[in-house]
């Protein structure tokens, strides 16, 4: 039988990758920093479509009202919902983290055109042909069409393998990774929203979100070694998603860096 350690062993060479990705050093200008935030900016953005899928999943959503099975979980998917869709910014006032993201690219002056370009289209059309239509990085494309063909598939224990080791479980020691020597590099731009950002997901993903997420895997798996061998296999190819995104950014900063000299 798989279980959450068995899973975590099995995929901590690709952890590794992402945490020693070559990518971190790479980003020595600003310029270098922008292009970074407007590549990561799409998985700020598709991981609350993973959220959301679980609490509609998970919790009940519509009306009438009934109680969803299990109250444990119910309650970690409802905590992590009102952290990721309406924390404390760092002004004081409500935001989801994405929109903290958007300030905080804002504030460091790089350009929103192309995410907020994106999603307009995803209201026009749908995702599959928003991504399709967009002039997006082949990876980045392939990394969103992961995700959200996770979601489509509709397997709870699927899509929150995706949010927990793709995602959750991943992000303090990967954002720790961007974090060091931000300020020292770039003293004249001002990255504390962006700073804010980063602490406060490693804050809440290290010490309350990551351990719930492996709390609701075990109970959608439960002894089911099928929904087991599943996880593994779609936490694999998060990670591996997750790569290929970072080599996206990392050519993309080559490629500027080409074109500079």
């Amino acid at each position: 039988m798989k279980s959450i350690a068995y899973i975590n062993t099995s995929i901590q060479p690709l952890k590794n990758e992402l945490i020693n990705h070559s990518l971190y050093q790479k980003i020595q200008t600003v310029n270098d920093l922008k292009l970074f935030m407007q590549g990561h900016v799409y998985a700020v953005w598709d991981f609350m479509s993973l959220l959301k899928a679980l609490q509609t999943q998970l919790t009940c959503t519509t009306s009438p009202w009934f109680a969803s099975p299990n109250p444990n979980v119910r309650y970690l998917i409802n905590e992590i919902v009102l952290a990721e869709e309406s924390d404390i910014a760092m002004d004081g006032t409500r935001l989801s983290h994405f929109e903290m993201y958007l300030k905080a690219m804002a504030k460091s002056g790089t350009s929103t055109k192309l995410i907020e370009d994106f999603i307009a289209s995803v209201v026009e059309t749908d995702v599959f042909t928003a991504i399709e239509n967009s002039a997006l990085h082949q990876n980045i494309k392939d990394f969103l069409r992961f995700t959200f063909q996770v979601i489509e598939n509709g397997k709870a224990h699927e899509i929150a393998a995706a949010f927990t080791f793709g995602r959750e479980d991943l992000i303090p020691a990967m954002f720790t990774e961007i974090l060091k020597g931000l300020n020292e590099k770039f003293p004249d731009t001002d990255l504390s929203e962006l700073v804010y950002y980063f602490e406060r997901h490693i804050e809440l993903d290290a010490d309350e979100h990551g351990p719930m997420a492996f709390e609701m895997i075990s109970y959608l798996c439960d002894d089911d070694p099928l929904k087991w061998n599943e996880v593994l296999l779609v936490a694999q190819n998060a990670l591996k998603q997750r790569v290929k995104l970072w080599h996206a950014i990392e050519a993309l900063i080559d490629q500027q860096k080409d074109t500079e000299a």
